[in-house]
């Protein structure tokens, strides 16, 4: 390198970062595209540019955590505002010049080959007229996270979180299920023309930004951009199907067992929570409470993925209470500068929120094993092995929830069982989002406000069974509007069924031999985004698969656990 590109003239903490404006993160830039590139420098360029993305990466994500943990703090929304529509959106535009730079130099190394792909498709398919788009999508984001963060309803005379409503759906009091059910839903049915306003305009944008890119819908556009290399549209309609065929039916048989259990003549939407068999447990009281119970639950799962939960809790990585304007939902960001994530969520006590801290601890868990790649594009693979980590750990620490102390002997069990038959409804689910999503953008009626809701309608009804929705079809069409994931993050859903029937998988292998399970899950997880899709898939000793027979028999197993898992439980009523 020429004494004239000196790296130490980047900051050197993300922190520096936090009122950094485009002009300087530019110059940064500026010195990576006059910087010599050739094969004795790539190494240090290569090493200079991804830790610039790393600064800069975390300080845009402390920004959005900072405002999705206060959505009223408008000082928190202006800067996470000017990380996400002004600084990222330039920044990737530069990130791509980058890319072809490399490209363009012809030169390799041994270990950039999945590095390589993504960058030529990303070059492909960038567009500088949608660098503005995508900036205004960012904004129309923060406008729902606005709206959804600042609903609360009146219970008892206190004015309470939706969040905090959960864990009255688990009463053994049907009307008071239903209370909450219909409290639950009223603030989205109200919000209903402002969010689907909003909506048209994401719409409007995504679609335009598809045209730019030379694309006919931007259903189309999103494989690319998703670095979807593995699988096409055809691949997520056979999976629509084989859950059809497979889960929707094993989903109507839980649902029967669970009526005929509760004693009722049908099953209303305010009763697919409350526990069957175990009186309504409260696993935790606090957020410190449930974090130092998960932590038991990991250190039984592998000593090591329990020292790096124990390293959240000391270094304050963990953010889990629900309160007022905190953005709803749950997630977990990874600070790539520091090689630490951060877990995000709204725990009200409930066993939901025990599965949701197992399933980002999941993602945390990942972003650890994954650090030890040396360049930044080298860590984060596609949301489909991202979201197999998070569900294996589901079902990997299930096992430990009563010794952790979540739960009596009989409860855990009861809780198991939920859990499975959350995941039979979960991939009914993910197959609705999926197929709704694709109609939004490939039918032409997608920017139709009243087209989409009866759409929703339609593809529900495809399935979702054994429910009885009489008199309620607004709140079962304000159910969509609640998916921030077709708001926020367009066709971020089917990732979650590629990964549950992976996690199955891994669940199967860990029945018979737990050990060798979490090893191999490991070090899938340690290979970051350096191999394709199948392979590391194949790295957790599970298939990447559509297939309507191995579907289908990972369905059957689950049923046969539930079965023995009911056969164990009280059986009085």
């Amino acid at each position: 390198m020429t004494k004239e590109w000196n790296v130490l003239t980047m900051p050197s903490t993300p922190a520096e970062l936090a009122g950094v404006e485009w002009n300087d993160v530019a110059g940064w830039y500026a010195q990576l595209t006059d910087a010599p590139l050739d094969r004795s420098s790539l190494d240090e360029w290569l090493a200079a540019w991804s830790r610039l993305e790393e600064l800069l990466t975390e300080a845009a994500s402390r920004a959005m955590i900072a405002y999705t943990l206060d959505t009223s703090d408008r000082e928190k929304e202006a800067a996470h505002l000017r990380f996400s529509t002004e600084i990222m959106p330039k920044a990737d535009e530069q990130s791509v010049r980058m890319a072809r730079r490399l490209l363009d130099s012809g030169l390799t190394r041994h270990d950039l080959g999945t590095t390589l792909q993504r960058f030529r498709t990303a070059s492909d398919i960038f567009r500088e007229a949608n660098v503005p788009l995508f900036a205004e999508l960012e904004e129309l984001g923060a406008r729902y996270q606005r709206i959804t963060g600042s609903m609360t309803a009146i219970w008892d005379g206190e004015e309470l979180p939706l969040p905090r409503l959960q864990p009255f759906l688990k009463s053994r009091d049907r009307g008071i299920r239903e209370r909450a059910f219909r409290l639950l839903a009223a603030p989205y049915m109200a919000e209903r023309d402002a969010m689907a306003g909003l909506f048209d305009e994401m719409y409007r944008r995504r679609q335009q930004a598809a045209a730019n890119a030379g694309f006919a819908n931007f259903r189309d556009y999103i494989f690319p951009a998703k670095f979807r290399f593995d699988y096409t549209p055809a691949d997520c309609e056979r999976f629509h199907e084989a859950v059809e065929q497979t889960v929707v039916p094993a989903v109507g048989r839980a649902l029967e067992r669970r009526r005929e259990r509760l004693g009722l003549a049908s099953l209303r939407p305010w009763d697919l929570q409350v526990d069957p068999y175990a009186a309504p447990s409260r696993p935790f009281t606090t957020g410190t409470e449930l974090a130092s119970r998960a932590l038991t639950a990991f250190e039984r799962v592998d000593a090591a993925l329990g020292a790096r939960f124990r390293t959240m809790i000391d270094e304050g990585l963990l953010d889990l209470e629900s309160r007022h304007n905190k953005a709803p939902g749950g997630y977990c960001d990874t600070l790539q500068f520091s090689g630490r994530p951060f877990i995000f969520m709204n725990a009200a006590g409930i066993p939901e929120d025990v599965m949701t801290l197992l399933h980002e601890a999941g993602h945390a868990f990942h972003a650890f094993e994954a650090d030890r790649q040396p360049l930044i594009w080298q860590r984060h693979p596609g949301s489909e092995v991202a979201e197999l980590a998070s569900m294996s750990m589901e079902l990997l620490a299930s096992p430990y929830l009563a010794e952790a102390g979540f739960y009596s002997k009989v409860e855990a069990e009861s809780a198991e069982l939920e859990h499975l038959e959350d995941v039979l409804i979960t991939l009914a689910h993910i197959a609705s989002v999926d197929a709704f999503q694709t109609w939004i953008y490939t039918s032409g009626e997608g920017g139709d406000a009243a087209a989409r809701d009866a759409a929703w309608l339609r593809i529900r009804q495809r399935f979702e069974r054994g429910v009885d929705w009489t008199g309620l079809e607004t709140e079962r069409v304000s159910r969509w509007y609640r998916q921030l994931h077709i708001f926020l993050y367009p066709f971020y859903y089917i990732e979650y069924g590629i990964a549950q029937i992976g996690a199955l998988q891994v669940w199967r292998n860990a029945r018979r031999n737990q050990a060798d399970a979490v090893r191999h899950y490991r070090e899938a997880l340690a290979l970051g985004a350096t191999r394709p899709l199948p392979e590391l898939f194949e790295a957790a000793r599970v298939r990447f698969t559509f297939d309507p027979a191995e579907i289908g028999a990972l369905v059957s197993l689950v049923e046969e656990r539930m079965e023995s898992l009911r056969a164990g439980l009280p059986q009085a009523a």
